[in-house]
């Protein structure tokens, strides 16, 4: 019996990496639908984002996360009106579940545009003071066997670590100390693995427990999470949340709790979704297998939002 194909999309917007500069600065300077965003952004912050974003430094400055929102957004808005269907489903793995939150209606931009400055702050003073030799290390070409090799390894050492994040069934990110990881690195490369970006701040971790009891208590109180107008699918386990609540706890679960790609691709799939949307710079989640497999992944980036348009010439009688 054959499987019907699978009709529907949905809207990705990506965790948070190194960006492109030149590119998405041209895109928030010329395109109208990062302009008007930004007119707002400027608005709520009480300064001019573009001007703060490229002065900053490292790539998780507080100009730099409100820059990624808000640059997701307005590329999910570019695109909306040349998408053939609406998307039907929402998703933001790690960073992304911000801009998630407002395209599905639970949060209000300028309330999602304060929240991200706000925790860009939390989190450095936390991480300044608590764990500040944590980070958290992307891994690749690690199948199962190779893992559970790479982590007996360090449970027989007494080496703390915590997956933080399943990419597929050979990607994931480690959150571990800093001289744990140099010791490391030599054998992943000795088992045929690859390492990849090392992110600071940490992140999907248990012991940021305080951190999440500290948002929930000071950045998160007062704020409204309305009920979503399209179903956002939670990056930790892949359930389809339907209420403000279901989001809002998604959103404080990402502190503590591992993000699993493969379970949100599932249920997508049996969702009936074939088509994903990836608003955002993104250097893993639409690109890793487990998604261009079994998806038709259509990459939203600065780069193609600002590429011209090539017309046709008339013809010539």
């Amino acid at each position: 019996m054959e499987t019907p194909p699978r009709s529907g999309c949905a809207i990705v917007f990506p965790g948070m990496g190194p960006a492109d500069f030149a590119q998405t600065a041209r895109f928030m300077l010329v395109n109208p639908y990062a302009r008007r965003l930004l007119d707002t952004t400027d608005e709520v912050l009480g300064y001019p984002l573009f001007d703060r974003y490229q002065r900053a430094e490292g790539d998780y400055s507080e100009a730099a996360q409100v820059a990624f929102v808000v640059n997701c957004l307005a590329l999910a808005d570019w695109a909306r009106d040349r998408m053939e269907t609406e998307p039907s489903y929402v998703a933001g793995p790690s960073f992304g579940g911000r801009a998630a939150a407002v395209f599905s209606g639970v949060l209000s931009l300028p309330d999602a545009i304060l929240l991200t400055a706000r925790l860009a702050r939390c989190m450095d003073e936390y991480f300044a003071r608590e764990h500040p030799d944590l980070v958290t290390h992307s891994i690749i070409r690690v199948p199962a066997e190779v893992r559970a090799q790479l982590l007996a390894e360090l449970d027989e050492r007494g080496d703390w670590y915590e997956i933080s994040c399943e990419l597929d069934h050979d990607f994931i990110m480690v959150t571990l100390d800093e001289a744990t990881l140099e010791r490391l690195k030599p054998r992943i490369t000795a088992l045929g693995g690859m390492s990849l970006y090392t992110m600071k701040p940490p992140m999907h971790a248990s012991p940021f427990a305080p951190l999440r009891a500290q948002v929930e208590r000071e950045l998160f109180h007062g704020l409204t999470f309305a009920d979503p107008a399209i179903p956002v699918v939670a990056d930790q386990d892949g359930t389809v949340r339907e209420t403000g609540a279901g989001v809002r706890d998604m959103l404080l679960d990402g502190f503590v709790r591992t993000v699993r790609w493969p379970a949100v691709l599932n249920t997508f799939k049996d969702l009936g979704v074939g088509r994903l949307y990836v608003s955002g710079q993104d250097g893993m989640f639409g690109r890793v297998p487990a998604a261009t497999r079994h998806f038709e992944v259509v990459p939203l980036t600065p780069a193609g939002a600002t590429r011209p348009v090539r017309r046709k010439m008339p013809a010539v009688a």
